[in-house]
């Protein structure tokens, strides 16, 4: 039996940088649901309840550049109602409303870091420390936010010449931790793991998933030149030959999908072909795909 999902918003705090970031929480809950509405979604969710008895594993979603924490809210609520507490933030200067720092070498240092954030102020938090499992957390991340998920489980990437002021690429010092377990992986950007050795250390159980119509690694990142800008196969084949053992990969090609047929399907309103992100190459049913998908991911 599924549990109800418990719904509420936290600012997390960046201390370093003198910043606070919103962060959606999703979680089992005995407390009945309702219909909410959540940004410009309705769902039904037990707003501001307080969490079901017991000890959770975390799971922390990374959305993708120029993007918004809501749009995996399928996700994040199937996963909640079978048993897990989901961490959904929004990455600063990265995202639809402000994306200010995006194709800079910041952005690639700060969302690893905001992501570790995001998982202490879970294990600070009075409301949900009590409810986790010690040292058992997973990262979901989409495109730019597959590269987030690889950084903060220990790789270490290299800016493009693009992001920096002197035109140099750099090997960066990103913030990893060692509490994450497993990794999902959903049409990743993983052009800054090109270096040898740059996805060695990252140890962990990954399930990558890509769609076989998504030709663009990284869209909103327009620094990046078209000439490396790659078929969905060469970022991929850089996580297949960059992880020391390969049998702790799964890889899931999806026929037909493109690069945001990841996102949660729209409302109905939002589905036209002025908003991007809600299309789909022809004949791809996304509703039935995220069923499909939802259910791979909590099995994983």
């Amino acid at each position: 039996m599924k549990d109800f999902v418990g719904y509420r918003t936290v600012d997390v705090i960046d201390q370093q940088n003198n910043l606070q970031f919103p962060m959606s929480i999703m979680y089992p809950t005995g407390s009945i649901e309702k219909s909410e509405q959540i940004g410009p979604y309705n769902m039904n969710l037990a707003r501001n309840a307080s969490p079901l008895s017991g000890e959770y594993p975390l799971i922390i979603i990374s959305h993708g550049g120029g993007g918004s924490h809501l749009v995996y809210r399928t996700l994040a609520y199937h996963l909640a109602s079978n048993g897990f507490i989901v961490g959904m933030p929004e990455h600063p200067f990265n995202n639809k409303n402000d994306n200010s720092r995006a194709g800079t070498v910041d952005n690639l240092i700060n969302r690893p870091k905001h992501i570790k954030i995001a998982i202490d102020w879970f294990y600070n938090s009075k409301e949900f420390s009590e409810h986790l499992k010690l040292n058992n957390v997973s990262i979901i991340g989409h495109s730019m936010g597959g590269y987030t998920a690889l950084a903060v489980a220990g790789g270490v990437p290299t800016s493009l010449s693009e992001e920096s002021l002197d035109k140099l690429p750099k090997q960066l010092h990103v913030a990893h931790d060692n509490r994450i377990k497993a990794l999902v992986l959903l049409a990743p950007a993983t052009i800054w793991f090109s270096q040898n050795g740059a996805l060695s250390d990252v140890s962990c159980p990954i399930l990558v998933y890509v769609g076989n119509k998504d030709d663009s690694s990284c869209p909103g990142i327009s620094i990046i030149p078209q000439s490396k800008l790659m078929p969905y196969g060469y970022f991929v084949q850089l996580i297949l030959d960059g992880i020391s053992d390969r049998s702790k990969i799964q890889c899931k090609i999806v026929e037909n999908a493109g690069h945001f047929s990841f996102l949660s399907p729209f409302p109905e309103s939002m589905t036209h072909a002025a908003f991007p992100p809600s299309q789909d190459p022809a004949g791809f049913n996304r509703k039935d795909f995220h069923d499909q998908l939802n259910a791979e991911v909590l099995e994983f």
